[in-house]
């Protein structure tokens, strides 16, 4: 793996980013790397400016902690889309306390797989996609679901949302962790497409299971997923009361019951809305964290497409 060469062209992106984030008042640098690079001589040049460092690979960061250098290891594949890296860099981030919910940072990445290292500049604004989430109360949410799980229902409901199926948008619920209790609490909607599967034919973390779950996400129901990431049950109606439970106004009955079974199990959900696409998470009957997905969609190159009359 090259590492990354201070050509012109980098010491100019990376001045511009310094004067962004002084203008912009935000709180520091994102720099999503594919090759490592000369740590010592990237702070003498970033200066005061505080930076954090994200990579899929760890040769990427190699030698970055040795020179005190903030960094985020992703495990994502390398070709991981952009989006989903700056999402896990920031959950990450946010989780580690480098960067705090509410502030804005400036993010630096390669968005057309530039020979340059960094070729596209983002304005994030945390407050807009962590909107009460704390460093400290991530990590209770992943002392009751692990990060790595966690992560991945999220980023599989992401997905959904801003895909949807079909050219139709599609909302669906996800309940993980504490299996038994949600399984008491919610009763069988009809047909149960996972049921008589093998574990490994279930286990989220399979690109090839997390495709098949987008096909049946259309069908009415929750899916209750283990710790381990394994779908334990597709199409479930949940039945936990929603006493006590208090939402926003506009969010329906997918959210009600996301919120309720939150609340009654030590579950943690996740509902995607078909009207929006948005995601919600939800503990102990409220809302940690919501993210627009529709609206942070990364930019995608396309062949022209022409249908004859």
């Amino acid at each position: 793996m090259e590492p990354y060469k201070f050509t012109d062209y980098l010491q100019k992106i990376l001045s511009d980013a310094v004067l962004m984030n002084e203008r912009m008042e935000a709180s520091g640098l994102l720099l999503l790397f594919d090759a490592p690079i000369d740590w010592k001589r990237l702070k003498k040049f970033l200066g005061d400016t505080y930076f954090v460092a994200a990579a899929t690979n760890a040769e990427a960061l190699e030698g970055a902690k040795e020179n005190d250098v903030n960094t985020v290891l992703l495990e994502l594949e390398d070709d991981a889309p952009v989006y989903d890296r700056i999402t896990h860099s920031i959950l990450e981030a946010v989780a580690d306390d480098y960067f705090t919910p509410g502030s804005r940072l400036i993010a630096l990445y390669s968005g057309f797989d530039s020979v340059y290292g960094f070729d596209s500049v983002s304005v994030i604004n945390l407050g807009e996609h962590l909107e009460r989430l704390t460093g400290k109360e991530l990590r209770k949410i992943e002392t009751k679901v692990p990060l790595k799980t966690l992560k991945t229902v999220v980023d599989l409901a992401l997905e959904i949302g801003r895909e949807g199926r079909e050219g139709k948008s599609v909302g669906t619920l996800f309940v993980v962790g504490d299996t038994k209790n949600v399984l008491a609490n919610s009763k069988p909607a009809g047909f149960d497409p996972v049921r008589g599967y093998k574990c490994r034919e279930r286990d989220l973390f399979d690109p090839r299971v997390r495709e098949g779950i987008k096909e049946i996400a259309q069908l009415d129901g929750a899916f209750v997923v283990a710790l381990d990431g394994v779908v334990a049950a597709a199409c479930r109606l949940l039945d936990a009361s929603t006493a006590m439970i208090t939402l926003s106004k506009g969010l329906g009955s997918r959210h009600w019951a996301a919120a309720a079974v939150s609340r009654s199990t030590n579950a943690v959900a996740i509902a995607v809305s078909q009207s929006s696409g948005t995601v919600r998470i939800f503990v102990n009957g409220e809302v940690v964290l919501r993210i627009e997905s529709r609206h942070s969609r990364p930019m995608v190159w396309r062949e022209f497409d022409y249908d004859a009359p």
